[in-house]
């Protein structure tokens, strides 16, 4: 995935994701193999706090001034729909979480943008910052946008739109994705809490590349969630 931040930073996200199934969710990730190795790893008991994200995402305690009219978020604001969505996906693994969080803050400039502006792809987006595919394949699965999203289909802006029309879409993205994207073996590596397990995360699924930059954002995020590797 390429990213998008706030400096002149043009790397962007070719992310894969998917869709919020506001449904039941199979949890894949604690399986026969992955359980011990998960286990290791505290198992998170409390929704994510805005501090917890200010930990992980500095420049998210303020929207004053934002670079795109109507896409900031603060803290506060992203929080409860942050943790609605690993409630939705099932994922109570804290070294996921982590990964999870560290991924949207720094691919949408901490949290600032919710669209693709550099260099400005049309249909890209989302708080993953997803191509215009996987936004196409997420829509596709959200059973409360059924209709709207017949009206939309073919159209990646219109699609893009209809994500962005309530929060727990837009913020649902990274979870689906790790949850329906991610091959057991990534999310077995992952779930360990351990940099390699994260990288592989990245560079398997994701698609990009590991920079200073983007693990910064998941150092802070491994220490505010208390990850501790296997």
């Amino acid at each position: 995935m390429h990213t998008q931040i706030t400096l002149t930073t043009t790397l962007f996200a070719v992310l894969a994701t998917a869709s919020p199934t506001w449904t039941f969710h199979v949890k894949p990730y604690l399986s026969a193999r992955s359980g011990i190795a998960a286990r290791a790893v505290a198992i998170a008991a409390a929704e994510i706090t805005a501090d917890q994200i200010l930990a992980i995402s500095p420049k998210s305690s303020t929207c004053d001034n934002p670079p795109a009219e109507g896409e900031c978020a603060t803290a506060e604001q992203a929080a409860p729909f942050i943790s609605d969505s690993f409630t939705t996906y099932g994922i109570d693994n804290v070294a996921e979480q982590a990964a999870l969080i560290s991924l949207m803050a720094f691919e949408t400039g901490d949290f600032k943008y919710n669209r693709n502006h550099f260099p400005g792809v049309a249909g890209q987006g989302t708080r993953n910052m997803q191509s215009p595919t996987f936004n196409d394949k997420y829509a596709s699965s959200l059973t409360e946008l059924a209709d709207a999203y017949a009206s939309a289909e073919g159209d990646v802006a219109a699609v893009l739109d209809l994500l962005l029309s309530d929060e727990k879409y837009d913020f649902g993205s990274a979870a689906w994705f790790l949850t329906t994207q991610c091959s057991e073996s990534v999310r077995e590596a992952l779930q360990t809490g351990s940099e390699e397990g994260w990288e592989g995360y990245v560079s398997g699924c994701v698609g990009t590349t590991v920079t200073d930059d983007r693990k910064a954002y998941w150092s802070r995020a491994v220490e505010a969630l208390g990850v501790s590797s296997s």
